[in-house]
């Protein structure tokens, strides 16, 4: 996250306490400490796919049914379809099943291996196919049947509050457009997910525990487009997993670098405060007021003066470095080495030989390492990419984005290059992160220009250009300044059907205070999400726009992804080697900016 607080109209944040924080717990913590920093290894660090053969059984198999499978199963194992009229398979090889739609008759035998291969611990996951009668073998082992069916339309489905791993910090409540198949639970059937129809909550996903495995049945799912839903897909990849079931402690965390008021400590902490599975344990800031005022914040944490001391709490097993950049790589090396996870705020470091050294040394602790870019969650970034991901602008070949304006730099670490690395480390870590995920490949040629000639009390130029051009022609730049007076497009996107354009907004509250009157508290500008326009062209017709709204807001996703990662063996959504392409290119535009804008070439990722 980037915070630049500029002038005294900015909107300042209340500083508020949150809930307690759950008693240290040290009596236990470091006998278990091994047998958990093996299960971590496992599902975080270890990073291997599952090793396991996935059947699919389905009467209802197209390609592009296909095809959403494999997307559901990606790094579980390997998928195997069969389909009804062939020879029955080998089901005792099997980790996980996947029963689709309504099945024909099958001989007992291969029914009674399906059990079998159940109760010896694989998972079984039933989607559309629960049976309306109580009397056979499906309704017997999916623990449900069905109920009259509704209408093919839009529905919301709801994480209950009975406690499952299958849907841990999954978004409380989702809409899938879908032909529902309620279910109705038999004896030992727990429902994890309902629908609400006519004010009447259905039975979406019933678990039902069958010896050692599992068997998830699924109302939902039952068109394509449903099992892409992302929400439904992580719950019925996770259905898939023999191994669910061996998470479900709370992992500790400890924030290195608090901050001042409203600083990425403190946003770490509600982060993690706010997301199942954390637990948040102590901070370290050698400033003693700010290790106040985490106590205050966050009551019920230890607080320390030095890493050492933090690196000592067997406790804490996550460190998120809230750190300035320049302190960036020093402490994620210590961290790590010293056997702790480590989330570093964004830019990781300067240069790609530190994001290397920092990567290999990840790997050789067997310790996770993850950025918070958060603004890949960004509501405007989100629906820029699904439009891009749907094909509504063609095939990309230019983006540009934007940031800045006119007024005075922060008067902080962020506008001083020794500290923050130059003005393109700071927002720039974002943008080219955006363009990078806009764009496939990695740019080969990047060249930056920069101007300081207004503001002299900083160090960070005024304004700075970084253009990247792909080997294929494609094209982005990135632009951010302080002495913009008008304020050009956040973002702007090219494609061969159409273009895409991202206005700022001005976010004002006005309020009225006794013995002051009127007041008006304006939102840093890039806070707010753009406000999106889709022109696309059309043969004989001429030009279309479309407004398109920003994507639902989703707080704290990147603690949400990092606790399922650890937890579940899920997949990072950042990852290193996307870091390491965006350090990349913020270092091949630094060096250009030095040499007077000369051109960089990018080899292999190295500059």
């Amino acid at each position: 996250m980037t915070a630049r607080t500029r002038g005294p109209r900015i909107l300042a944040l209340e500083r508020r306490p949150v809930a307690t924080v759950k008693p240290a717990r040290r009596q236990s913590r470091r006998a278990q400490r091994a047998r958990r920093t093996l299960t971590l290894q496992v599902r975080g660090a270890s990073l291997g796919p599952l090793a396991m053969v996935i059947l699919v059984l389905s009467p209802r198999l197209t390609e592009s049914r296909r095809a959403a499978f494999r997307a559901l199963t990606q790094g579980l194992g390997e998928i195997r379809f069969v389909v009804p009229g062939g020879p029955p398979p080998d089901v005792a090889e099997c980790g996980a099943i996947v029963v689709d739609g309504p099945q024909p008759a099958q001989p007992l035998e291969f029914l009674g291996a399906i059990r079998a291969a159940v109760e010896r611990g694989a998972a079984l996951l039933a989607v559309g196919c629960a049976p309306a009668e109580r009397d056979g073998f499906w309704a017997d082992l999916l623990g449900a049947i069905a109920g009259p069916e509704p209408p093919l339309g839009e529905y919301y489905a709801r994480v209950t509050e009975a406690h499952s791993h299958i849907s841990a910090r999954v978004t409380r409540e989702f809409a899938v457009v879908d032909g529902f198949v309620p279910l109705i639970p038999l004896a030992d059937g727990k429902v994890i997910v309902d629908v609400s129809v006519a004010l009447r909550n259905f039975a979406a996903v019933v678990e039902t525990p069958r010896g050692a495995g599992r068997v998830v049945a699924c109302g939902l799912g039952n068109t394509d487009a449903a099992l892409r839903t992302p929400e439904l897909a992580q719950l019925l990849a996770r259905a898939l997993r023999p191994d669910l079931h061996c998470c479900g402690r709370n992992i500790g965390v400890g924030i290195v670098g608090y901050g001042p008021l409203g600083a990425m400590g403190y946003h770490h902490g509600l982060g993690v405060m706010r997301t199942e599975g954390l637990e948040l344990v102590a901070v370290v800031d050698p400033n003693v007021e700010r290790r106040k005022a985490a106590e205050t914040d966050f009551p019920g944490i230890r607080t320390y003066a030095s890493m050492s001391e933090l690196i000592s709490d067997d406790d804490v097993e996550v460190a998120f470095v809230a750190t300035p950049p320049a302190h960036h790589v020093a402490l994620t090396l210590e961290l790590l080495r010293a056997g702790k996870h480590v989330a570093c705020e964004k830019p990781l470091c300067l240069t790609v030989a530190e994001a290397d050294q920092i990567i290999a040394t990840a790997a050789a602790s067997r310790r996770v390492l993850t950025v918070h870019q958060n603004r890949r969650w960004d509501p405007d970034f989100v629906a820029v990419r699904r439009a891009v991901g749907a094909g509504l602008l063609g095939e990309i070949f230019n983006v540009e984005t934007f940031v800045g304006g006119y007024a005075h730099p922060c008067r902080t670490w962020h506008s001083d290059t020794t500290v923050s690395g130059g003005a393109g480390y700071d927002w720039g870590s974002h943008h080219v992160d955006w363009v990078l995920q806009l764009l496939d490949g990695r740019p080969r040629v990047v060249q930056a220009h920069g101007h300081k000639r207004v503001w002299h009390d900083v160090t960070n130029q005024d304004q700075i250009r970084i253009r990247m051009t792909w080997p294929d022609g494609r094209e982005a730049e990135f632009l951010q300044s302080d002495i913009a007076a008008v304020r050009r497009p956040k973002f702007y996107v090219q494609g061969t059907a159409g273009t895409l354009v991202g206005t700022y907004r001005t976010v004002t509250l006005e309020a009225i205070e006794p013995g002051r009157g009127y007041v008006a508290t304006q939102a840093h500008h890039a806070e707010a999400p753009a406000e999106l326009l889709l022109a696309r062209y059309e043969s004989g017709y001429g030009i279309s726009e479309t407004r398109l709204p920003p994507a639902i807001e989703q707080p704290y996703a990147f603690h949400r992804n990092l606790a399922d990662h650890l937890h579940l063996g899920e997949p990072l959504a950042i990852t290193s080697a996307s870091v390491r392409r965006v350090i990349g290119v913020l270092e091949a535009a630094q060096r250009s900016s030095t040499r007077g804008g000369e051109p960089v070439v990018i080899e292999g990722g190295e500059t």
